[in-house]
């Protein structure tokens, strides 16, 4: 069997079902066919109509007549679920949700933005802006205030800066941690706000 290729065995025969690579499968270990084997099985058909409880041996029979495969979706019920599927399909098709989930979990951006203590109003306005723009875009926004000299003995004055920033992003954004000293520096992290993010143009 080369590297990429997945085999199902269908009624005693190794078939070829689909190919993948190998990093796109989930480690699985589901029975399907002849690898089940509970003696009695609890069937579903393809259109998830409940058939009973059958003996092993007949609910192979039915996958075959019915050219599908068994495959044991529920191993640890009593007696064991299992549903008449086309296997390489729903393979397929588990793959491609995963691929895509992996796809929707974009890790969320953090931008940085640096403040001097003694900013003035114009600075702080653009800066604010800025930040406005970072967030409405689906970021964090990390401000961090660094000192010089003896700056550092007037942290107060850093706070009040970041109290002005957060009120005036309240409306687009939550504060995700508080203003802390990390070394010689100050830092705030603020979040968007859940269902904030920019709209498409045009939306």
């Amino acid at each position: 069997m080369g590297a990429g290729e997945f085999f199902a065995v269908r009624y005693g025969r190794r078939q070829p079902v689909i190919l993948f690579r190998r990093k796109e499968i989930s480690r699985d270990t589901t029975r399907v066919n002849t690898f089940i084997r509970a003696p009695q099985l609890r069937v579903i058909d393809s259109d998830g109509k409940q058939l009973g409880v059958l003996p092993r041996s007949e609910a192979l029979r039915l996958a075959e007549e019915r050219q599908m495969d068994l495959v044991e979706v529920a191993p640890n019920a009593e007696p064991p679920v299992c549903k008449l599927m086309d296997f390489g399909k729903y393979q397929y098709e588990r793959a491609k949700r995963e691929r895509e989930s992996r796809k929707a979990r974009k890790d969320i951006e953090v931008k940085e933005i640096r403040i001097r203590p003694k900013i003035g109003e114009h600075d702080i306005a653009f800066k604010v802006r800025q930040a406005r723009e970072f967030l409405q875009e689906g970021c964090k926004v990390k401000f961090r205030v660094r000192f010089r000299g003896r700056e550092i003995t007037y942290p107060e004055q850093a706070m009040k800066q970041l109290d002005k920033v957060a009120e005036a992003l309240a409306d687009v954004s939550t504060i995700e941690q508080s203003p802390s000293f990390e070394g010689p520096t100050i830092l705030m992290i603020v979040a968007p706000q859940s269902g904030k993010k920019k709209q498409a143009t045009g939306a």
